[in-house]
Protein backbone atom coordinates (compact mmCIF):
# COMPACT_ATOMS: atom_id res chain seq x y z
CA UNK A 1 0.00 0.00 0.00
CA UNK A 2 1.35 3.40 -0.97
CA UNK A 3 0.35 6.33 1.19
CA UNK A 4 -0.55 9.62 -0.41
CA UNK A 5 0.72 12.06 2.20
CA UNK A 6 -0.97 14.92 0.37
CA UNK A 7 -4.37 13.46 1.34
CA UNK A 8 -3.57 13.05 5.03
CA UNK A 9 -4.85 15.71 7.42
CA UNK A 10 -1.77 15.35 9.63
CA UNK A 11 0.48 16.19 6.67
CA UNK A 12 -1.39 19.25 5.43
CA UNK A 13 -1.25 22.84 6.66
CA UNK A 14 -3.93 24.05 9.00
CA UNK A 15 -5.69 26.97 7.25
CA UNK A 16 -6.28 28.63 10.62
CA UNK A 17 -2.55 29.05 11.11
CA UNK A 18 -1.34 29.69 7.54
CA UNK A 19 0.15 33.07 8.40
CA UNK A 20 0.90 32.45 12.06
CA UNK A 21 4.52 33.48 11.58
CA UNK A 22 3.45 37.01 10.66
CA UNK A 23 1.27 37.57 13.73
CA UNK A 24 2.00 39.05 17.12
CA UNK A 25 2.62 36.66 19.97
CA UNK A 26 -0.84 37.34 21.39
CA UNK A 27 -2.49 36.69 18.01
CA UNK A 28 -0.52 33.44 17.67
CA UNK A 29 -1.66 32.32 21.09
CA UNK A 30 -5.28 33.10 20.28
CA UNK A 31 -5.11 30.87 17.18
CA UNK A 32 -3.44 28.05 19.11
CA UNK A 33 -5.99 28.39 21.90
CA UNK A 34 -8.88 28.33 19.42
CA UNK A 35 -7.53 25.18 17.78
CA UNK A 36 -6.99 23.56 21.19
CA UNK A 37 -10.71 24.00 21.88
CA UNK A 38 -11.45 21.45 19.13
CA UNK A 39 -9.81 18.64 21.15
CA UNK A 40 -12.65 18.04 23.65
CA UNK A 41 -15.12 17.87 20.78
CA UNK A 42 -13.00 15.26 19.01
CA UNK A 43 -12.72 13.26 22.24
CA UNK A 44 -16.49 13.49 22.79
CA UNK A 45 -17.10 12.02 19.34
CA UNK A 46 -15.04 8.93 20.21
CA UNK A 47 -16.09 8.26 23.82
CA UNK A 48 -17.61 4.89 22.92
CA UNK A 49 -14.35 3.70 21.35
CA UNK A 50 -12.27 5.11 24.22
CA UNK A 51 -14.47 3.26 26.75
CA UNK A 52 -13.97 -0.01 24.84
CA UNK A 53 -10.20 0.38 24.93
CA UNK A 54 -10.21 1.20 28.64
CA UNK A 55 -12.36 -1.88 29.35
CA UNK A 56 -9.98 -4.08 27.33
CA UNK A 57 -6.95 -2.73 29.19
CA UNK A 58 -8.66 -3.20 32.58
CA UNK A 59 -9.55 -6.78 31.61
CA UNK A 60 -5.96 -7.43 30.55
CA UNK A 61 -4.63 -6.11 33.86
CA UNK A 62 -7.10 -8.27 35.80
CA UNK A 63 -5.80 -11.32 33.90
CA UNK A 64 -2.05 -10.69 34.20
CA UNK A 65 -1.84 -8.96 30.83
CA UNK A 66 0.15 -5.88 29.99
CA UNK A 67 -0.42 -2.64 28.11
CA UNK A 68 2.01 -1.81 25.31
CA UNK A 69 2.27 1.57 23.65
CA UNK A 70 3.90 1.55 20.22
CA UNK A 71 4.84 4.71 18.38
CA UNK A 72 7.46 6.53 16.35
CA UNK A 73 9.02 9.92 16.99
CA UNK A 74 6.98 12.15 19.25
CA UNK A 75 4.17 9.59 19.44
CA UNK A 76 6.58 6.94 20.70
CA UNK A 77 8.11 9.34 23.18
CA UNK A 78 4.66 10.14 24.59
CA UNK A 79 3.93 6.42 25.04
CA UNK A 80 7.24 5.92 26.83
CA UNK A 81 6.55 8.95 29.01
CA UNK A 82 3.13 7.61 30.04
CA UNK A 83 4.50 4.12 30.67
CA UNK A 84 7.33 5.49 32.81
CA UNK A 85 4.87 7.48 34.95
CA UNK A 86 2.60 4.52 35.78
CA UNK A 87 4.78 2.92 38.49
CA UNK A 88 5.37 6.08 40.55
CA UNK A 89 1.87 7.47 39.99
CA UNK A 90 -0.22 4.31 40.33
CA UNK A 91 2.16 1.89 42.02
CA UNK A 92 1.97 -0.50 39.08
CA UNK A 93 4.75 -2.97 38.38
CA UNK A 94 7.34 -1.63 35.92
CA UNK A 95 6.54 -4.34 33.38
CA UNK A 96 2.76 -3.73 33.38
CA UNK A 97 2.82 -0.75 30.97
CA UNK A 98 5.57 -0.76 28.36
CA UNK A 99 6.40 1.93 25.85
CA UNK A 100 8.02 0.98 22.54
CA UNK A 101 9.49 3.42 20.06
CA UNK A 102 10.68 2.89 16.51
CA UNK A 103 14.46 3.02 16.62
CA UNK A 104 14.71 1.83 20.23
CA UNK A 105 16.02 3.69 23.24
CA UNK A 106 18.44 5.75 21.11
CA UNK A 107 15.38 7.33 19.43
CA UNK A 108 14.20 8.83 22.71
CA UNK A 109 16.94 11.47 22.58
CA UNK A 110 18.11 11.39 18.98
CA UNK A 111 16.09 10.66 15.84
CA UNK A 112 16.81 7.37 14.06
CA UNK A 113 15.89 8.01 10.45
CA UNK A 114 13.48 5.62 8.70
CA UNK A 115 13.00 3.32 11.71
CA UNK A 116 9.26 4.09 11.59
CA UNK A 117 9.01 2.80 8.02
CA UNK A 118 9.82 -0.82 8.85
CA UNK A 119 6.87 -2.89 10.11
CA UNK A 120 9.20 -5.78 11.01
CA UNK A 121 10.93 -3.61 13.62
CA UNK A 122 7.59 -3.18 15.40
CA UNK A 123 6.91 -6.92 15.32
CA UNK A 124 10.43 -7.69 16.55
CA UNK A 125 10.10 -5.25 19.46
CA UNK A 126 6.86 -6.95 20.56
CA UNK A 127 8.43 -10.41 20.25
CA UNK A 128 11.31 -9.29 22.48
CA UNK A 129 8.73 -8.78 25.25
CA UNK A 130 6.86 -12.03 24.52
CA UNK A 131 3.73 -10.10 23.55
CA UNK A 132 0.77 -12.50 23.77
CA UNK A 133 -3.03 -12.78 23.71
CA UNK A 134 -3.33 -11.50 27.29
CA UNK A 135 -1.71 -8.21 26.34
CA UNK A 136 -3.16 -5.06 24.76
CA UNK A 137 -1.34 -3.02 22.15
CA UNK A 138 -2.15 0.66 21.70
CA UNK A 139 -0.61 2.11 18.57
CA UNK A 140 0.07 5.83 18.70
CA UNK A 141 0.36 7.47 15.29
CA UNK A 142 -0.96 10.86 14.24
CA UNK A 143 -1.43 9.61 10.69
CA UNK A 144 -2.82 6.24 11.72
CA UNK A 145 -0.56 4.59 9.18
CA UNK A 146 3.01 4.46 10.53
CA UNK A 147 4.36 1.04 9.39
CA UNK A 148 6.26 0.42 12.66
CA UNK A 149 2.99 0.93 14.56
CA UNK A 150 0.40 -0.69 12.29
CA UNK A 151 2.55 -3.43 10.77
CA UNK A 152 2.26 -2.46 7.14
Amino acid sequence: MTLDLNKMVTESPNPASNSIDTLSTLEMLKIINQEDKTVPIAVEQTLTEIALVIDKVAYAFQHNGRLFYSGAGTSGRLGILDASECPPTYGSPRDMVIGLIAGGHQEILQAVENAEDNPQFGADDLKAFNFNQKDVLVGIAASGSTPYVVGR
